[in-house]
């Protein structure tokens, strides 16, 4: 995986993975007792964010990353949709606010007369 990522760093800016510092990694791995304790590595450990995982499983060539991909895939689909029928709520919502306070106005005006 490392080799992968490596080998397609730009795909993975900044904000998509990190490296974690010595102290972090000391911290992780005394908070998981099934990593091995003093295992050199070529590369230190990688955190990736969300992005960085959906960009993972595109890099990655196994079956399962390609079904993490399409899964992904799905899930921000599902999401786009969730946000448009917020977007048509909000809207909606927005409409019946701005008769209110037109009402409010009216009844304001007739108990003034």
């Amino acid at each position: 995986m490392k080799r992968q990522v490596r080998r397609n760093l730009s795909r993975f800016p900044k904000d998509f993975m990190f490296e974690l510092t010595i102290e972090e990694e000391k911290l992780l791995r005394s908070q998981i007792g099934t990593l091995k304790r003093d295992a050199d590595s070529k590369y230190g450990t990688i955190a990736f964010t969300e992005q960085g995982v959906a960009m993972l499983s595109s890099v990655l060539g196994s079956e399962k990353a390609i079904q993490v991909n399409i899964e992904i895939i799905r899930i921000f689909t599902r999401i786009r949709t969730a946000v448009a029928d917020n977007a048509t709520i909000r809207n909606e919502i927005q409409k019946i606010k701005n008769r209110l306070e037109s009402q409010d106005k009216n009844l304001e005006i007739v108990f003034k007369y």
